[in-house]
């Protein structure tokens, strides 16, 4: 148990050694190490809307519309109701 305490307080030192060690072709590491990633940093705000009024409405309409022909279709449906017709046609 005392040895794995003595190891374990080494192991950032056995990691940068070149046998054991990072691969050859790993990046290098940072100089400051333990930096926070800017959590609270917001990108600037944009200039235009990302999706035009009308483009959303229409958008919107469309998935309302996919939404309401999901509804309506029985959930027992098999596929063989839906299978398509030598003419190209759905039964």
């Amino acid at each position: 148990m005392l040895s794995a305490l003595a190891l374990g307080g080494c192991s950032s030192t056995i990691a940068d050694m070149p046998v054991v060690g990072t691969p050859a072709d790993a990046p290098a590491r940072p100089k400051e190490a333990g930096s926070y990633l800017p959590v609270h940093d917001l990108p600037p705000e944009r200039d235009e809307a990302a999706m035009a009024p009308a483009e959303q409405a229409k958008l919107l309409k469309d998935l309302a519309a996919a939404r309401d022909r999901q509804a309506s279709v029985p959930s027992g449906a098999t596929a063989a109701k839906t299978k398509p017709r030598n003419d190209g046609t759905v039964r």
